[in-house]
């Protein structure tokens, strides 16, 4: 299922890729110049871009034990990124030490270090994939090696579906993805927005600097982010910022709030 080892041409370094740009948000040093020089345009745009990327991670984190609450053991999470631990097999075997998690990305570089750091304890593997070719993601006889689609799983779309164009037919690339699977499955996603932002303008410019990068970067509002959701009944509280998505401790305040720039949120298919 692992496919690595590529050789340098293989991977392309003269354009930002949005993997190594969010590496580079947490503090990751798995990137190249053209990704730093992208990301600080980015971060002189709208400096709370981390923010908003790190309390992206912490649902990321949260979601992934609520999955494992409800009993679920399967998660196929797509865009994976540059690994950042704790990962999705990590949180998730800290409760239920059977979890299996299939990783997909398109980027070489994911898929090199996936070997070293994601899929080396068994019951963890990862497909080199893109999810504009969601029937290619399903299909992929390593994820049907690995994941029982007669049993509930946890398809993760944290932080990527931003990056499919309304060209790129997201509500069908969703549909591809959610058909296959049974009733009790879970949908975690998160996505960017200007809705919180008073600078529209900066924000707007953000988002064009990924113009120049392997994939560009589309941002939606809560109305057109909600029918993602469509056959899946959302946890309480619904779709919110990150932060708010059940918080460990204290939730932010309405000032810390305005640091996040997304939407994020959790469906059962056929309802709880």
């Amino acid at each position: 299922m692992s496919e690595t080892g590529f050789s340098p041409e293989q991977i392309d370094t003269t354009k930002p890729h949005p993997a190594r740009m969010y590496d580079f948000y947490l503090g990751g040093m798995d990137n190249y110049e053209v990704d730093r020089t992208a990301a600080g345009r980015v971060l002189e745009l709208v400096p709370h871009i981390r923010t908003t990327a790190r309390g992206n991670r912490d649902f990321h984190h949260r979601a992934v034990r609520t999955a494992v609450d409800m009993g679920i053991r399967q998660f196929i999470d797509i865009g994976t990124g540059i690994p950042t631990s704790p990962n999705t097999h990590e949180v998730a075997r800290a409760a239920a030490p059977d979890a299996r998690v299939a990783y997909v990305d398109n980027d070489p570089i994911v898929a090199t270090y996936a070997g070293a750091k994601l899929t080396n304890l068994g019951n963890a593997d990862f497909v080199l994939a893109d999810l504009r070719e969601p029937k290619s993601i399903i299909e992929h006889d390593g994820m049907r090696q690995l994941i029982d689609f007669d049993k509930p799983v946890a398809l993760m779309l944290v932080a990527v579906l931003h990056f499919i164009t309304e060209d790129e037919d997201p509500a069908g690339i969703l549909k591809e993805l959610t058909d296959r699977l049974p009733d009790g499955s879970a949908l975690i996603l998160s996505h960017v927005t200007g809705d919180f932002d008073e600078d529209r303008d900066a924000i707007g410019q953000a988002a064009h600097v990924y113009d120049s990068a392997t994939a560009r970067l589309t941002l939606r509002t809560y109305d057109e982010v909600l029918p993602y959701f469509k056959g899946f009944e959302l946890l309480e509280p619904g779709l919110v910022q990150p932060p708010l998505w059940r918080p460990d401790g204290q939730a932010p305040t309405e000032k810390e709030l305005t640091q996040h720039a997304g939407y994020a949120g959790m469906g059962i298919k056929g309802g709880v």
